[in-house]
């Protein structure tokens, strides 16, 4: 059986991931993700994981050692954040195009400048067209969870992709919280031996990532689409049988009080846990208003959120991110993409708020989804704006 015990997330994430007993684990220490290379290499130390903990000199060299050692047919972790995570952009999409089923914590922090090492959702936005699996926990629970079943997924023969897992940084990284951790026989039973389709090995010579002559570029890429969308059914198979095992169920699109509902809240990542408060306060006034909770951020679950919309005469998406020029948020964007052509969806209000960890109250969200309100009579047309940005 597991152990139900208190300790901080990053912790949590660390011992997760050792848990699932990778072969290698290579990282570099960035706020407010440390924590977690710092235990697991703790863990390592003390001979409770038989892995090769690499100290490198940089994120760039971290993802390229787990690279190294993903094609060697090595089990392999990595964590980072922001400047971090920009520091291995390079080598991100490189690790989706050889298939290489890399697993990486990603503590969500601002990207600079100004510099700011505190949350919002830049960090992965800026590297979410490079390939990789991505999916948002709301909680210390979900991290240790979706780390476990990174793997399970990643390492799928029918994905073989790199798979990050986020959690806000501070907002989650540094929250001590009671969690459920399952025993390692029962982690042991769920993740089976990693099994590589072809790895590095001098009696067994092969080739990975070699020149792609413009007669081959255009169909490797789309085969890398081909995989990632398909990739949506392996992660439902795993959440059903992670639902079976340890009775926690995981959808795309997580509903919260959506009977009945007229209108909607859409979050992603810790702030949905404050926007369930705001949901009961308003529904206490007899507003039939509900919330969504994506978890699944690639590959976007287009057909979940039209589920959801579905009936819906308003929603509003909150981003923490900006797409500097765009159409608004990221998450937005790609909410209204789903629901394009929808005969009967919803008018979609996107306010972009707790930039570089902005603190963002219940009664924001209360005061959000009263100003998208009112704002439905003088608008004919989809719309987004900064929120609690002094001066506005």
């Amino acid at each position: 059986m597991g152990e139900r015990k208190g300790m901080e997330i990053a912790l949590a994430a660390a011992e997760a991931a050792a848990l699932c007993r990778p072969d290698v684990v290579a990282a570099y220490p960035i706020t407010p993700n440390t924590h977690v290379p710092e235990h697991l290499a703790n863990i390592v130390s003390e001979g409770k994981l038989d892995a090769e903990y690499i100290c490198v000199e940089s994120e760039h060299s971290a993802l390229s050692a787990c690279m190294g050692a993903s094609g060697a047919g090595a089990r392999v972790f990595t964590a980072t954040s922001s400047q971090g995570l920009l520091y291995m952009a390079e080598i991100m999409s490189i690790a989706s195009s050889m298939r290489l089923p890399v697993v990486m914590a990603l503590g969500n922090r601002a990207l600079s400048g100004p510099l700011n090492i505190w949350n919002d959702h830049s960090d992965i936005m800026s590297q979410r067209d490079t390939g990789w699996i991505s999916l948002f926990a709301s909680h210390g629970q979900e991290v240790i969870d979706m780390i476990i079943q990174a793997f399970r997924i990643a390492e799928d023969a029918d994905v073989l992709l790199p798979i990050n897992v986020n959690l806000d940084g501070f907002q989650l990284t540094h929250v001590v919280e009671v969690m459920d951790f399952p025993s390692q026989s029962e982690v042991d039973a769920f993740l089976p031996a990693y099994k590589p389709f072809a790895s590095l090995h001098p009696d067994h010579p092969c080739s990975m990532g070699t020149l792609g002559l413009p007669e081959i570029y255009s169909e490797a890429t789309k085969a890398r689409e081909v995989a990632i969308v398909n990739s949506r059914k392996t992660i439902l198979k795993v959440w059903a049988e992670w639902e079976k095992a340890f009775g926690r169920r995981y959808e795309p699109v997580e509903s919260y009080k959506m009977e009945g509902a007229q209108e909607a809240i859409m979050t992603m990542g810790s702030m949905g846990e404050t926007a369930e408060i705001a949901i009961d306060a308003l529904r206490e006034k007899g507003i039939p208003v509900g919330l969504l909770k994506l978890k699944l951020w690639r590959p976007f679950p287009y057909e979940d959120v039209r589920k959801a919309a579905k009936g819906l005469k308003s929603l509003l998406v909150l981003d923490r991110a900006v797409s500097f020029g765009g159409p608004g948020g990221p998450v937005a964007s790609e909410v209204r993409s789903s629901l394009y052509g929808e005969t009967d969806r919803p008018a979609i209000t996107n306010y972009i708020f707790g930039l570089g960890g902005r603190d963002v109250a219940v009664e924001d969200f209360i005061k959000m989804f009263e100003k998208m309100r009112s704002g439905d009579k003088k608008r004919s047309k989809d719309q987004y704006e900064f929120y609690g940005v002094r001066g506005e």
